[in-house]
């Protein structure tokens, strides 16, 4: 026999939990599975970041959703150890046969060979330049990233091929990147988003545990801005009744910090990620889950989450009129950016000789 235990914060993670992969025919919870009851939960094993190589057949994924500014957007990596609770991607996740919970943020694949594909997609004599979005899925700077470098290599790459790319990141790291995306920005070829959910370090630490702070996020916002990146600040997501009542201070502050363009989301619960949210939301703010739930039901026609594109990413109703209206008339007030911004230059591109690189200007 074993018994089922209650489920607690687990320091450094944002899951409670790790359901099987809905691909697999046999589900077990392995963090609430205790065949001592003897034995203290504290005494059960924490699960360790890992590390897995991907052999990758391809490097760029294609995009056709219309609510998203990118049609090719490249993911390092599989796995995000930043465990932001909310992630929409932990889905993904299960079609490895592993869980979205503990498993997303703590199995991490990485593609060694991300560079050379890259290359071989910009070589291929009928490819033609198109903006590469870095960031889709997962943080192409999460912490991982400081030791293997695939972002930085990357970069290299656009740089070197005269490449746009894009890049969205909820990490301070990028700061270490900042004398390509200046070289890449001088040229028209890049501009930076950061996501940015609270200012609040303590709920920081539980909601997206190993992300880096608000206020570190601000800091390299401002070494990119002052370097001439064009930054902007995703205010995702807006969560009912626990980060909504900081949106206008998440905007001002991204503006003080040199974010030029600005936009939000609501809160998306895709597939695993509501139940993941839900137990979240049972530890950390109990007396709200109902209302909480009941204000995304009205935001989605009755349900939780809507997929549908052009209604996902902020929905529908009165919630969602008020946080529009609120985000239009502060974003106003403090000179935000309207409006689509220019594209970037796709004509710089070339296929240099290799051996005779120029060097970052």
């Amino acid at each position: 026999m074993f018994e089922i235990l209650p489920k607690k914060p687990i320091a450094g993670r944002g899951a409670v939990s790790n359901r099987g992969s809905r691909y697999l025919s046999r589900q077990v919870d392995e963090t609430l599975r205790h065949d001592d009851p003897d034995r203290d939960r504290e005494d059960m094993p924490r699960k360790a970041t890992r590390l897995h190589r991907e052999v990758a057949r391809s490097i760029v994924s294609r995009n056709q959703s219309p609510d998203v500014p990118f049609e090719q957007s490249i993911n390092p990596y599989r796995g995000c150890e930043h465990g932001c609770i909310y992630c929409f991607a932990r889905p993904t996740h299960t079609r490895l046969g592993l869980s979205a919970g503990l498993d997303f943020e703590t199995e991490i694949y990485w593609k060694p060979d991300a560079a050379r594909l890259l290359d071989e997609e910009f070589l291929r004599p009928s490819y033609r330049p198109r903006t590469i979005h870095l960031g889709a899925n997962t943080d192409p700077y999460q912490p991982v990233e400081k030791r293997l470098g695939l972002t930085r290599t990357l970069l290299e790459r656009f740089w070197e091929y005269r490449h746009p790319v894009t890049v969205l990141t909820k990490s301070a790291l990028i700061e270490r990147d900042v004398d390509l995306l200046a070289a890449l920005a001088g040229q028209g070829l890049t501009r930076v988003a950061f996501s940015v959910t609270t200012l609040n370090d303590s709920l920081k630490r539980t909601l997206e545990p190993r992300a880096a702070s608000a206020q570190a996020r601000l800091r390299a916002m401002r070494v990119l801005a002052d370097a001439g990146v064009p930054v902007s600040v995703m205010i995702a997501p807006v969560i009912p009744r626990v980060t909504d009542l900081e949106l206008e201070d998440l905007l001002q502050a991204a503006r003080q910090a040199g974010a030029t363009r600005a936009g939000w989301i609501l809160l998306r619960l895709p597939l695993e990620v509501e139940p993941l949210m839900r137990e979240w939301l049972e530890i950390h703010r109990p007396d709200s889950v109902n209302a909480i739930f009941a204000i995304l039901g009205q935001s989605h026609g009755g349900r939780p989450y809507d997929s549908r594109f052009h209604h996902r990413q902020q929905g529908a109703g009165a919630y969602a009129a008020m946080l529009r209206q609120r985000f239009d008339v502060t974003t106003r007030r403090l000179g935000f950016q309207r409006g689509e911004p220019d594209a970037l230059d796709v004509t710089a591109f070339r296929r240099p000789i290799r051996g005779c690189q120029l060097a970052l200007l």
